[in-house]
């Protein structure tokens, strides 16, 4: 899988694998901790804001953010989206592009657990999270020199908006228009990891929802006609693909 997943920026090729730019473990293992901490502090607002989905018309942030609403058990999103943080981190390093897949892994926990629960991928989450994506790459590029790795990106969540489109508009009872604007924003950041990224995350994401459906299905906790929301299963597919990607 790495071997089709080419590594990009200046700096990060060794042998044809990506790998993260550090001075030595101890850096890395301090810069993880500490964007550990991070995650349990987003964990903790992705909760609350979670909890009160749908939000209100005109509803400040800080509204969204006060104590009380919970999305499930505690402390489960704070602990696991620190972890989640921590294996970015560890898998990146202190690379220019870290801050942008930070963001991405936290708007991750966040749609994930607004798709279960209420079947619904907000444009209030996905389309500023795109464009945050875009400038946060592009400073990446920036520092790195690795224009390439922009265009590639940009071009990777042309492609799979795109793609998704005419998968939803060949059958309007599939996708929906929530699904293929999340497509553009792993497209983004599968791109800046390279074109096998982008076509191993596009395909992943329908594996990852045919072996649930399965599962579901042979412990009876759904029918063949029940909807499966695919946003989950689209992150997960794109993340077992970064991850791969990264190792």
């Amino acid at each position: 899988m790495v071997g089709v997943l080419p590594p990009s920026g200046p700096g990060t090729c060794q042998g044809g694998r990506r790998v993260p730019l550090r001075s030595d473990d101890a850096v890395l293992s301090v810069l993880a901790g500490a964007v550990a901490l991070l995650g349990l502090g987003a964990g903790e607002l992705i909760d609350r804001l979670a909890g009160r989905f749908p939000w209100p018309a005109g509803a400040g942030v800080g509204t969204l953010l006060r104590p009380g609403a919970s999305a499930v058990r505690r402390p489960l999103l704070p602990v696991g989206t620190a972890l989640l943080l921590a294996l970015v981190a560890l898998g990146l390093g202190p690379v220019p592009e870290l801050p942008a897949f930070l963001v991405f892994a936290v708007v991750a926990v966040l749609l994930t657990v607004v798709d279960l629960r209420h079947r619904l991928l907000p444009d209030r989450v996905v389309l500023p999270s795109l464009a945050l994506g875009v400038v946060l790459l592009s400073a990446a590029a920036a520092g790195t020199g690795g224009w390439g790795d922009l265009a590639r990106a940009i071009l990777g969540a042309g492609v799979l908006f795109v793609v998704f489109l005419a998968l939803a508009l060949a059958s309007p009872g599939g996708l929906g228009m929530g699904d293929v604007k999340l497509a553009a924003l792993l497209g983004l950041h599968l791109g800046w990891l390279g074109w096998g990224a982008v076509l191993a995350g596009a395909v992943a994401g329908f594996v990852v929802q045919a072996v649930v459906a399965l599962v579901l299905l042979a412990a009876r906790r759904v029918r063949r006609d029940t909807e499966l929301p695919f946003g989950p299963a689209m992150l997960v597919g794109a993340a077992v693909v970064m991850a791969l990607a990264l190792s």
